[in-house]
């Protein structure tokens, strides 16, 4: 198909759009999917302040991040080792002239520094699951892929020991599987208490995952039982498997009341 440019509506209320470049069927359905797709995500963003930091792991083409960027004026550092996501992420955030609140980088983000290797399921721009390292899929089976490239991966607790990025206030992680390995490199980072919310695609299907629950419970965060319930994934091959939205319990009982009506609310974008 011919390369375009798709305009989306950001902000009914100031006006604000956002541009996505158009170059496959992909690219198009997750551009004008953004808030049909998952609009839970849409709606937690939405309760961010301005200035926030956010972290979006796995950041893909750039979808909520430059969302995040322009409908909340936050400070988004985000992370896509796909070599062609990582191409399109950049030239969505030159195209919405967002560089001074966005900036992405080509890294994993895992349990370990290393180098290594990302194999590529699709190796055409908008793809997704991928696998750092390990050649298996979003069930943590062995797993066929196209492509391998050359990876280099990091921890979160190492990149904010380091200086290398301010402590964030919210943290989107969505890597097809891993999110387990994430969030152990992330386990000094989850005590600080500046950070008040993280979004984590989880696989119920998976015992690492459903150990996520607890962990991030033991770490200070609660979730809605009734917002996994609305969004998760009821049939499919994705069956099982949505957005956990976690937030830190030493908020008040009337924030934490009414953050969790914000993402309800969401459920009438279906």
């Amino acid at each position: 198909m011919e390369p375009q440019i798709i305009d989306i509506l950001c902000n009914e209320a100031t006006g604000a759009r956002l541009r996505f470049h158009g170059t496959n069927e992909m690219v198009l359905w997750r551009v004008r999917s953004l808030r049909q797709k998952e609009p839970e995500t849409i709606a937690w963003i939405d309760t961010f302040d301005s200035n926030a930091v956010f972290l979006d792991i796995g950041a893909n083409i750039g979808i909520y991040c430059l969302y995040a960027a322009l409908a909340r004026e936050c400070q988004v550092l985000a992370f896509e080792p796909e070599s062609l996501n990582y191409a399109m992420l950049n030239r969505n955030i030159f195209l919405n002239r967002l560089d001074q609140r966005v900036k992405a980088y080509p890294i994993a983000l895992s349990d370990e520094s290393a180098f290594s290797e990302l194999h590529v399921n699709g190796f055409e721009e908008g793809s997704s699951c991928h696998s750092f390292k390990d050649k298996l899929d979003f069930k943590q089976e062995q797993g066929r892929f196209d492509f391998s490239q050359g990876c280099f991966s990091m921890t979160l607790d190492e990149l904010i020991q380091k200086n290398y990025v301010p402590v964030p206030q919210h943290i989107k992680i969505d890597v097809d599987g891993i999110e387990h390995k994430v969030l152990k490199g992330a386990d000094q980072l989850l005590e600080n208490p500046s950070l008040k919310s993280v979004l984590v695609e989880i696989n119920t299907n998976l015992p690492v995952h459903r150990s996520l629950i607890d962990f991030m419970n033991a770490k200070g965060f609660i979730f809605s039982p009734d917002q996994v319930d609305a969004f998760q994934c009821k049939e499919g091959v994705f069956k099982g498997v949505g957005n956990y939205i976690f937030f830190r319990n030493c908020q008040s009982e009337w924030e934490n009341f009414t953050f969790v009506q914000k993402i309800m609310s969401s459920k009438s974008f279906h």
